[in-house]
Formats: structure tokens, C-alpha cells, sequence
């Protein structure tokens, strides 16, 4: 059985990092390092077009609405609610296989955009499609950055 990660409580945009499993390294490069950066310091980013004010994730150079290059870095509340899970019971990739079971989900972040991730700190049997969510960081395999996770709210807001 798969140890489930430390998390804790996240304060309005910001979390501290998860860390009795560890996430695999991402491809870190001078566009993405910002998002890597705030993600180690327990914050999530988003871009947000400044032409058409939509925000969007995965972190593109330009706004996938409007075609716009006019872009920028924001962070995000942390808040969340669950589009969809599947629980992932045979995974034969590392790091994963060590994981399993573990829940991968789509989420909607309170801001807008959709964003692939895991749930953690949740029974199956608890999930629930539109449950409010909260993000938690997952530290990497080696130091200097954390994977966004999200856990079930802690209420409060």
C-alpha cells in the first residue's frame, strides 16, 4: 500500500510543501522556471492573457482564446473543484509504480482553467465530482522545486 504524502494547510494562495513521496523531475526551462520557482515556495501561478483577461494553464508563451503574446505570471488562489478521476491502480513507469493506487484528476481551478494533477489525502469512496479542493506541493526528487496536488478543502474559505 502506497504511503500517503504530508500536505498541509495552505494559506489563501500559498501552501508549503508535501514531502513523504516525491514527484518526477519536470523539464525546467527559462520560460517554465517561474511557475517551478513559486511552485517550490508553495504557490501556484497561472498566466493571464492581458489582452482578453482569461486565465489559462498549462503556462503557455501566448493566450490559446485570443492568440494574444501579451501574457503574464499570476498567482492563483489554491482553490479547486473536481471535474473528474480515475484512480490508477497498475502504473509500470517510475515514479509512478511505488505510487499506486493514487488518484490522477482533472480540476478546475477557481480562476477558470482546467489542470491535470492528483488528489491526495482522500478516500475513494469520498470523492465526489465538484468537490472544493485545495492545492498542497508534492517536493521533487531533487531539491529546488514541488508538483502542485490537491487535497480536500479544510473549510474557512
Amino acid at each position: 500500500m502506497a504511503k500517503p504524502p504530508t500536505t498541509v494547510t495552505p494559506t489563501t494562495a500559498t501552501a508549503t510543501t508535501a514531502t513523504s513521496r516525491t514527484a518526477a523531475a519536470p523539464d525546467i526551462d527559462a520560460f517554465t522556471r517561474p511557475y517551478w520557482e513559486a511552485a517550490a515556495q508553495g504557490n501556484l501561478l497561472l498566466r493571464r492573457c492581458l489582452t482578453c483577461a482569461k486565465a489559462h494553464h498549462y503556462p503557455r508563451e501566448f493566450c490559446p482564446s485570443c492568440w494574444s503574446e501579451d501574457v503574464g505570471w499570476e498567482p492563483a488562489s489554491g482553490r479547486a473543484t473536481l471535474y473528474t478521476w480515475s484512480v490508477v491502480r497498475r502504473n509500470d513507469l517510475p515514479p509512478f509504480g511505488e505510487r499506486v493506487p493514487y488518484v490522477a484528476a482533472v480540476v478546475d481551478l477557481a480562476e477558470g482553467p482546467r489542470m491535470m494533477t492528483e488528489v491526495v489525502d482522500c478516500e475513494e469512496a469520498d470523492l465526489r465530482i465538484g468537490m472544493e479542493l485545495e492545492v498542497v506541493f508534492r517536493e521533487g526528487e531533487a531539491e529546488g522545486y514541488a508538483v502542485p496536488v490537491f487535497r480536500g478543502a479544510r473549510g474557512g474559505g
